[in-house]
């Protein structure tokens, strides 16, 4: 499992070490970690030019360090953007034979020459600003990056320049880089949706730093998944194995409930129940003869996937289907509430109902947003709330800080929330609880009725016992391993990784 360590911990981990130190040798183990990426980066990009790049501070340091270890083996070009760089950093690169070429961070255009610099290299080593850096990119640091050509490699130190080192927000203007070499552990800023796609490539070097406090987010490997996957025994049978039931689809959207059900047979479910109208049975009973019609003994449920919602005029609307929801809702039966579902749950919650069992929400940004518009309006302090009540949550609020939205529909609702996206979040309404973040997916998933898919795998490990978070977070692993497989670099269609979901659970298990 990877674990990410909130920045104050880390700094505080990293003083602890340095002072058993002599001075400056920790930061000579990160220069000489760094330098030896840049060597093998370089010699696989057949980088003849490298630039770095330094700002202020330890991560300017770092990256100066590096300088002058590289200059032992490749023609090296430094450039400063600070108004003091750092000493020790500077003194290595200058005793290396490097020149430094200095730049004031305000200035409002770079001497030509550091743009011909920037305009000829291969590999640019971006260690402009680090952990303590604010986020956003401005000046002439701003104007440096723009300069880097497309054709070079761009490995950033410790985190990406511009970045969030908290993860949380996403800035206008950061590095995207096409790798980030940190040091120690992971930071929030390389696993959190807002800031991850511009990490690229993460590579870890160890300086002898080890963390003794809980992480505050966490990613499951490949390797997790025979810890968690619940494998049948000898002894098992189709109920203690776990019978899910799916109130997924209508008349109006009745191919949810094919995906939804697929998938949970697929996932290796001990039974599946199907309640929806006889339109969208008849489709599930055709792809999968193995799903039980009508109610009846059930672990764990899936709600919502295809059930129209309030306000919808589809002609053919089935009502039905909200009846069942609602009864669900107000059960002690584990759920995972997707799509139409959870603007019924928002409705339920605001006449003062309080789901206990455990259950998973499932929405996208722009469900979320609305969610938490007609909640906090509801709210009694909803006028005193920044960002909700008259102006209400919007999708691009959710977008530019996903854990801290997710986080306060989970505490709203006590209930784990799994906040869909490139990178997914699983969140659980106990603040103290470390965030899971997903990013297991091909592009090409994004694709309509793959959100069906994820709700029937976790609604399975669900009905197995697993708790929400592990659920949430195992289904988005194995959801974006079975998508890669499902066409591997290629389209894919939201039945083709229903159908790839068995082989790449056995694939999982068997690492």
């Amino acid at each position: 499992m990877l674990r990410g360590y909130a920045v104050p911990a880390v700094r505080a981990a990293e003083e602890q070490v340095r002072a058993g130190l002599a001075d400056g040798k920790l930061m000579l183990r990160a220069a000489r970690g760094l330098a030896k990426v840049v060597r093998v980066r370089a010699r696989q990009q057949r980088a003849a030019r490298v630039v770095v790049l330094a700002g202020p501070g330890d991560n300017g340091g770092d990256a100066l360090h590096a300088a002058a270890l590289l200059a032992r083996t490749h023609p090296v070009a430094v450039v400063g953007l600070a108004a003091r760089l750092h000493e020790g950093g500077l003194t290595a690169a200058r005793q290396a034979g490097l020149e430094v070429r200095c730049v004031d961070p305000a200035a409002a255009q770079l001497p030509a020459e550091v743009v011909d610099l920037l305009a000829e290299a291969d590999l640019v080593v971006d260690g402009l600003l680090g952990i303590g850096g604010r986020p956003g990119l401005g000046g002439a640091m701003d104007l440096a990056v723009a300069a880097v050509p497309d054709t070079a490699y761009l490995l950033s130190v410790d985190l990406p320049s511009g970045a969030d080192p908290g993860g949380r927000e996403r800035p206008g203007r950061m590095v995207y880089a096409d790798e980030t070499v940190t040091f120690g552990m992971l930071k929030p800023v390389h696993l959190l949706p807002a800031t991850e796609p511009a990490v690229g490539t993460l590579t870890v070097v160890d300086i002898g730093v080890e963390m003794d406090v809980p992480p505050v987010v966490e990613r499951l490997e490949h390797t997790d998944v025979a810890g968690l996957w619940p494998v049948p025994t000898m002894s098992d049978h189709k109920y203690t194995r776990g019978v899910v039931g799916v109130v997924a689809g209508s008349v109006a959207f009745p191919g949810a409930a094919v995906l939804t059900t697929t998938a949970a047979v697929g996932a290796g479910a001990g039974m599946v129940r199907y309640l929806g109208p006889r339109r969208a049975e008849d489709l599930v009973l055709a792809a999968c003869p193995e799903v039980v019609p009508g109610p009846g003994r059930m672990q764990a449920a899936v709600v919502g996937p295809g059930v129209a919602p309030q306000g919808c005029d589809h002609p053919d609307r089935d009502d039905h289907q909200a009846d069942h929801v609602r009864e669900l809702l107000g059960s002690d039966l584990p759920l995972v509430v997707d799509a139409g579902a959870l603007e019924l749950l928002v409705t339920w919650a605001g006449q003062g109902h309080r789901r206990t069992a455990p259950t998973l929400l499932t929405p996208h940004a722009g469900e979320l947003a609305r969610m938490l518009t007609a909640l906090e309006a509801k709210a009694p302090e909803a006028d005193s709330r920044e960002g909700s009540a008259g102006a209400g949550t919007s999708r691009a609020d959710v977008e530019g800080d996903p854990l801290g939205h997710a986080r306060r529909l989970a505490e709203q609702t006590g209930c784990t929330v799994l906040l869909k996206g490139s990178t997914t979040l699983v969140v659980d309404p106990a603040p103290d609880v470390p965030a899971r973040s997903q990013a297991d997916a091909p592009a090409w998933l994004a694709t309509a009725g793959a959100g069906d898919v994820l709700a029937g795998l976790a609604g399975t490990l669900l009905a197995a016992g697993l708790t929400p978070r592990d659920a949430g977070s195992l289904a988005a692993l194995v959801h974006g391993v079975a998508a890669d497989r499902a066409n591997p670099g290629g389209p894919v269609r939201a039945l083709a990784v229903a159908h790839a979901i068995p082989e790449a659970v056995a694939h999982l298990l068997h690492r």
